[in-house]
């Protein structure tokens, strides 16, 4: 008797606390959420009032201008290792250090960055400079931009033409070290188009300088 008792209080207890946790149907509850369109049988799915646009990522600047497609495809077809960021990587890094090489007269550095035709140039305008004891203290301050404008597969050469625009703080000093020319404090817009070569059958995987020119 006493087990009957107990086992019907607990029922209630039990109901209670459900109650109080769930509550009592009202008429007023929230409706619960329609069907997916595809879900509902017979019924034509609902307009969508609001877009939401898809997320568009940043491509980055661009590092191949349009006209120079067909050549990276056919340089491609001829060395499937090229690769156009590190080229372009490479190209930026090969700017830096032939200018620093011909602004020191750094004659031994340029002849194993650009093709002897180049270097012939650099080094007769070195000579002109140490002949009238100037010397360059010039400065690349940054590499705005660096994209590849042509490419050009001719047998087994490839040449890569690149555009550069940079700033570069340009100084000329006398014998004495006096400024004659230019200043450290105002960097000049620089364009440059240099193009460089290499021949895709050698195993010397390197580019070199072949033809310089401005923008």
């Amino acid at each position: 008797m006493y087990l009957v008792v107990l086992f019907a209080a607990i029922a209630a207890f039990l109901a209670l606390r459900l109650y109080s946790v769930l509550g009592k149907r009202t008429g007023h509850e929230q409706q619960p959420l329609p069907r997916a369109a595809d879900e509902r049988v017979g019924v034509p799915p609902m307009p969508r009032t609001i877009d939401i646009p898809a997320e568009v990522r940043d491509a980055g600047p661009r590092t191949v201008e349009p006209g120079a497609e067909g050549g990276l495809r056919a340089l491609i077809a001829a060395d499937s290792s090229f690769d156009v960021a590190q080229f372009v990587e490479g190209g930026k890094s090969a700017y830096r250090m032939i200018l620093e090489a011909f602004w020191k007269g750094d004659r031994d550095t340029l002849s194993w960055l650009v093709e002897d035709s180049v270097r012939d140039s650099f080094v007769a305008a070195i000579d002109a400079r140490e002949a009238a004891g100037e010397t360059l203290d010039n400065r690349l301050i940054s590499i705005e931009r660096a994209v590849i404008a042509e490419i050009a597969v001719e047998g087994r050469v490839a040449r890569v033409t690149m555009r550069f625009d940079a700033d570069i703080a340009a100084v000329t000093r006398d014998k004495d070290g006096n400024v004659i020319a230019g200043s450290l404090t105002d960097a000049v817009d620089t364009h440059d188009v240099w193009t460089f070569s290499r021949d895709l059958r050698s195993d010397d995987p390197n580019w070199k300088l072949s033809d310089t020119d401005e923008a």
